[in-house]
């Protein structure tokens, strides 16, 4: 398709830059040796901050700095994860030790930048405690993002010397004018489309872009409707009805790839697609897709979803049923990328705001410290009564590690949660001390995980105003134990929790997929505490996310394949008898479902042998099953060099 001139003219704005010479000074200062260690930029979606950023990146190397950039929604928000995609960029083991050693070493000034931080926030205690103090002296990290830094940043040694923030205003008149007319507008023009977009620029470029000059109709109106109103304007100016129809599917996913354009749109020709969006001038090309740009992408995909809902839901479910193949065989490193997308199709705010906040959550939750005594024990003491203040106490006392807390602007303890693993406290001897945890433990007893799998005690949280009660402490105290879910995947099978108050919580929690153990309260005091478990199922948090997903666009579950009381296999109306052998070796599998399992996994779990040898034993019952699967044998694959696979569907 021939590049139309709005098109020639929003890419080359792109590539260009203009104002915002006190912010790009206030960057430059990270330069000096007695410069800030750390920058935080921050303003809201399409206020420039990609654009300085790139401005600045290349001010840095002109200068002879080492730069270093991250775009955070390519990151999975662990430890594992930010180390991992660190050391691909510098070419260093993922250790923190080796990783921050290498970029200190890259050059006299080094700048580590972070692009789309919002998106990372799960991490920002651990990048604040644990990597920036690893840090050599030369290196300096610059933060962009939307929201302002956590209060806890300012606790850092050196205080403002360490660390400046900065926000992104919009450009002034003359500016917003000057870009304009670069971008190809007229001079008698310019200055009333810059007061009517309010010198945002992305609502600059999207006003630029539209061929025919509409905004000498518009009226003043504030900036989220007059985005709206450029965004449909330039819709109406694209041209062509096929790349309208692109961008409208495209609009209901995280990221773009050629492979979604084939599942969204098979009677057009993928590549065709692709280009079609990469051309426009507020979509991005990543590492691993298109991403439209947020603040045009949600305009779009609210008025085509008030427009034609059920066309907007095929495509959301086109969507899932793509993402949950490509997820079946992504590997660890790429698992994120596909986790992060099925997030973006759930719409439960529990769930998307807790692994995505939206909002300005400036409480920081940390581990807990010894000089936090005092606060931990006086929160505890003021919302539980005796018995069940000196239990959770008695988890202080021997297992301080098990406590995080939340500290509020001036670094005062305002809330707590104690969780652990279940594996690293469940032998312990005084744990039947406890009522709460000795009934959570007899629960996995009596419903065992499979090996490998793991169990995650959630104690108690508590804030030092509300106790229990829904509050901002209590939603940083869930957003850090989603970053604790994240981190234990995808061993991660089993959450269990205690509570009080079971009428408030319970609607979310059912929806959530949490149940009640019944029979399993806990009276102290006269007061009763709940149980509550979640079970993510075989495929850990990626596959219970997709399961939220496929709840809430009425994907109805798949039929379950293996029939476990009567051994026998599922097969549309038929069913097959398996002998011992083919049930437990199916059972195994469907239990990882998704991931390769190797022979000599097999050969230990079901024949309970290490001898791997010339054995054929495996590959003897795998054939057998295949025959029985029929038209389903083609979910049983074999991984060339490991093993085999049982893929979800």
């Amino acid at each position: 398709m021939p590049q139309r001139m709005a098109d020639v003219l929003a890419h080359r704005a792109q590539q260009e830059f203009i104002g915002r010479a006190a912010e790009l000074a206030v960057l430059r200062t990270a330069l000096d040796a007695e410069g800030p260690r750390v920058i935080h930029v921050h303003g809201i979606a399409g206020i420039g901050k990609s654009a300085l950023l790139a401005r600045f990146a290349a001010d840095a190397r002109a200068a002879g700095a080492v730069v270093v950039q991250l775009d955070c929604r390519r990151l999975e928000p662990t430890e594992t994860g930010f180390l991992h995609a660190l050391g691909e960029s510098i070419g260093a083991d993922t250790g923190i030790g080796a990783l921050t050693q290498r970029l200190g070493a890259l050059g006299a000034t080094v700048v580590l930048t972070l692009d789309t931080y919002e998106v990372f926030r799960l991490m920002d205690t651990w990048l604040r405690q644990i990597f920036v103090p690893a840090l050599t002296d030369n290196v300096r990290l610059i933060v962009f993002g939307r929201e302002r830094p956590f209060a806890a940043w300012y606790a850092l040694p050196g205080g403002g010397r360490f660390l400046q923030s900065m926000a992104l205003a919009p450009l002034d008149k003359e500016v917003a004018a000057q870009l304009l007319v670069r971008l190809g507008v007229r001079d008698e023009e310019a200055a009333r489309l810059a007061r009517y977009t309010h010198g945002h620029p992305l609502a600059l470029r999207l006003a630029a872009a539209c061929e025919e000059r509409p905004w000498l109709v518009l009226e003043p109106a504030p900036l989220q409707q007059a985005l709206d109103e450029l965004t449909r304007m330039f819709l109406a100016d694209v041209g062509d009805a096929t790349t309208r129809h692109i961008l409208e599917g495209a609009s209901v996913a995280r990221r773009t790839t050629i492979s979604l354009l084939r599942s969204l749109f098979p009677e057009l020709p993928p590549q065709d697609a692709y280009d079609r969006l990469q051309r426009l001038p507020f979509v991005d090309a990543v590492s691993d897709g298109l991403v439209i740009h947020d603040t045009v992408r949600e305009a779009i995909a609210r008025s085509f979803r008030a427009r034609d809902p059920s066309r907007y839901l095929d495509y959301e479910r086109a969507a899932w049923h793509q993402l949950r193949t490509e997820a079946s065989s992504a590997g660890d490193g790429e698992l994120w990328r596909y986790t992060a997308d099925m997030l973006f199709l759930v719409e439960n705010p529990v769930v998307r705001e807790a692994f995505f906040p939206s909002g300005t959550q400036q409480l920081a939750v940390e581990p807990a410290r010894c000089q936090d005594d005092a606060g931990v024990t006086g929160i505890i003491r003021a919302h539980d009564e005796t018995h069940a203040a000196t239990v959770l106490l008695g988890w202080w006392r021997r297992l301080p590690e098990t406590f995080s807390v939340v500290r509020g602007r001036d670094g005062t303890v305002v809330g707590l949660c104690c969780k652990a693993a279940a594996e690293d406290v469940a032998t312990a001897d005084w744990l039947h001390e406890d009522p709460v945890a000795a009934q959570w433990c007899l629960h996995l007893k009596r419903n065992p995980l499979a090996p490998g799998e793991q169990a995650l005690f959630c104690r108690r949280w508590l804030s030092l105003a509300e106790g229990e009660a829904p509050c901002d402490v209590q939603a940083a105290i869930w957003l850090d134990l989603k970053r604790t879910y994240m981190e234990m995947r995808p061993a991660l099978r089993r959450v269990y929790l205690s509570l009080r108050d079971l009428p408030t919580y319970a609607p979310v929690a059912q929806r959530l997929g949490f149940v009640v153990l019944a029979g399993q309260e806990t009276v102290f005091d006269g007061m009763t505490y709940h149980s509550a478990m979640l079970d993510f199922g075989p495929g850990s948090v990626d596959g219970w996310l997709a399961e939220l997903a496929a709840a809430e666009l009425g994907i109805a579950p798949a039929p379950e394949l293996l029939d476990v009381a009567a051994r026998e296999l599922v097969l549309d109306d038929t069913r097959v008898g398996l002998t011992p052998l083919e049930f437990e070796l199916i059972d195994y599998l469907l239990a990882h479902a998704g991931a390769a399992v190797s022979r000599g996994e097999l050969l230990r779990h079901i024949w309970g042998t290490t001898y791997t040898g010339n054995s054929n034993v495996v590959d003897a019952v795998v054939c057998t099953l295949r025959r029985k699967l029929g038209g389903q044998a083609r979910r049983l694959e074999t991984v060339s060099g490991v093993g085999y696979r049982i893929r979800h569907r």
